[in-house]
């Protein structure tokens, strides 16, 4: 499933292809949405917004086309009326002189008003998104140690878009090493020091992933690899999908456990288990 970062960067592509240009045409797949087609005909998209994992393209007519990607979603933005070769289904396509902003198989889509986007039932639920630049490490660290959260496993809570928005799985594994935090800890076995790292490591794992499309590795480390021919998969992450491989910091193995129903990695050496 697409996180808050691949989502931010559909956004920006988006926003890039689509604003201060009249859309000429739009398609919805979905019945129940067509009523609204011509609704955008010689309309314009103003901004592209993310909140968490969920998509709101705004519009001068005053109405908002939110999606959500889900586990399949994908957004192509392409030279006008130029289909991808691809065995997914259309969904949705904004159309303009130039360009064609497409989304594949996505199932969550919905046409909003100003009133349907407050009060909307996954939009409205997100308190902190995690690629808001208002958002500060103390902010982190207090939600944290609130009483709402810190008796929350780490696993469950770092995939809970009401604590967080935006974090996904592979996030949760990168942000628990980078912390050196064990997986099974809850905030309230940890020390000031460890939900201080926490806190910081979801803004800084979280906005190298925006800025370098995916790679929450060593940054350094990440180019030296690729230089030597490896492929991006080699050197992504510091620990997600690397079961049984050793550690880039210290090389002991990397352990793979499912946890809050998702696989989760780890390194046992750097995160050990200790006493706050």
């Amino acid at each position: 499933m697409p996180e808050g970062p691949e989502i931010r960067q559909a956004a920006d592509q988006l926003e890039q292809a689509l604003c201060d240009r009249p859309i000429t045409e739009l398609f919805f797949a979905f019945e129940h949405l067509k009523r609204y087609e011509s609704a955008f005909v010689g309309e314009q998209v103003t901004a592209v917004r993310t909140r968490g994992k969920g998509m709101v393209i705004c519009c001068t007519n005053q109405l908002y086309i939110y999606s959500h990607n889900q586990l399949y979603g994908r957004w192509y933005v392409r030279s006008l009326h130029s289909y991808p070769p691809t065995n997914r289904q259309l969904r949705l396509a904004i159309h303009n002189a130039k360009k064609s902003a497409l989304l594949y198989s996505a199932s969550e889509i919905e046409v909003l008003d100003e009133i349907g986007l407050i009060h909307h039932p996954f939009l409205s639920k997100i308190e902190v998104d995690v690629l808001d630049q208002a958002v500060t490490v103390e902010q982190l660290g207090d939600r944290l140690s609130s009483k709402r959260f810190h008796r929350r496993a780490l696993p469950s809570l770092l995939l809970d878009q009401q604590f967080i928005g935006g974090l996904g799985n592979y996030l949760r594994s990168e942000i628990l090493f980078v912390a050196r935090v064990h997986p099974t800890l809850r905030p309230i076995d940890c020390s000031p020091e460890q939900i201080q790292s926490l806190a910081q490591a979801v803004l800084l794992v979280c906005q190298q992933s925006y800025r370098t499309k995916g790679i929450t590795n060593d940054l350094e480390l990440a180019m030296q690899l690729k230089a030597q021919g490896h492929k991006r998969s080699f050197y992504r992450h510091f620990v997600f999908n690397r079961e049984n491989r050793p550690c880039w910091v210290c090389g002991v193995a990397i352990v793979k456990e499912t946890l809050a129903g998702r696989r989760l990695y780890y390194c046992p050496h750097c995160q050990a288990k200790s006493k706050p």
